[in-house]
């Protein structure tokens, strides 16, 4: 049986990442403010600057430092000490889904205005446009430094490798692409529309599993350190782990109606999962 550990947080849970220290850090996209979590179980509350800032996605950086998208257009920093600032830069449009690849190079998804743009100081110092409608999700780079991307209305995945996207169609048609995670050796990604994970093989190939039901919804994803991946299902209160060959191995039921969103997988190969409207996140350790 699974231990689950709940750490109440308020606000609507959203995005979790963990940080330099072994603490967890999560967005609340409800109060305009972030949670850290501390090892000892302490729970720590930063509001931002702005009531209507909504901090969404929340990724690692390069040193030791974390970056969260928000609402009203602006991205915002956690150094390693634990200061909370925004970047000097307001975008023409929401940012959502982040990442910063190995060269520190900061890249955001504006969803709205369908580009993907890389930033330097308080400009856009590169922009990417995806098809009219795509809507650019969320962001992931793999280990040879290529950057992929869900485009949710384009129902494709995206690879962006010298300033140039390519787009890769997805066989099931409306399948909804949201959360992305790279391995040493694919990609995965959620099908929220239809209910299934995908997987881009290292070959170019795209694969689609079942998760045993259509309407579970799978959100977002990330990498399970040995080929497979741990996804939240947020209409069926659920998390999922996902092997190398697409089978769940794993699902760990959570309080009904609790819409599981972000998570990260802790040093200790514990998942920590944000709860938005159970104001809450768990930990999750898998064992005997």
């Amino acid at each position: 049986m699974p231990r689950i550990d709940r750490h109440d947080v308020g606000g609507g849970a959203y995005g979790v990442a963990m940080g330099y220290s072994g603490e967890v850090w999560v967005t609340l996209a409800d109060a305009s403010a972030l949670a850290r979590i501390d090892p000892d179980g302490a729970v720590d509350r930063f509001d931002l600057d702005r009531p209507d800032s909504r901090p969404m996605v929340l990724v690692p950086g390069v040193d030791d430092d974390l970056y969260f998208s928000c609402g009203d257009g602006r991205i915002g920093r956690v150094d390693r000490d634990g200061r909370v600032t925004s970047l000097p830069i307001q975008l023409p449009a929401a940012p959502y889904g982040l990442c910063v690849p190995g060269l520190g190079r900061l890249w955001c998804a504006l969803l709205s205005e369908d580009r993907i743009v890389r930033l330097e100081g308080d400009h856009i110092a590169e922009s990417i446009s995806t098809p009219p409608g795509a809507m650019p999700s969320l962001l992931v780079a793999d280990p040879n430094g290529m950057l992929w991307c869900t485009m949710h209305g384009a129902n494709a995945i995206g690879a962006i490798a010298g300033g140039r996207l390519r787009v890769i169609p997805l066989p099931t048609a409306s399948a909804g692409p949201v959360g992305i995670a790279a391995t040493t050796d694919g990609v995965w990604f959620t099908e929220i529309a239809a209910g299934r994970i995908g997987h881009i093989t290292g070959g170019g190939d795209v694969e689609e599993f079942d998760l045993g039901d259509p309407e579970c919804r799978p959100h977002a994803v990330v990498d399970a350190s040995d080929g497979g991946c741990w996804a939240t299902l947020w209409a069926a209160s659920a998390v999922v782990r996902v092997d190398s060959a697409g089978l769940v191995t794993d699902r760990v039921e959570l309080p009904s109606g609790s819409e599981p969103h972000g998570l990260a997988v802790g040093p200790d190969g514990s998942v920590w999962v944000a709860l938005e409207t159970a104001r809450a996140v768990v930990r999750i350790t898998i064992g005997p």
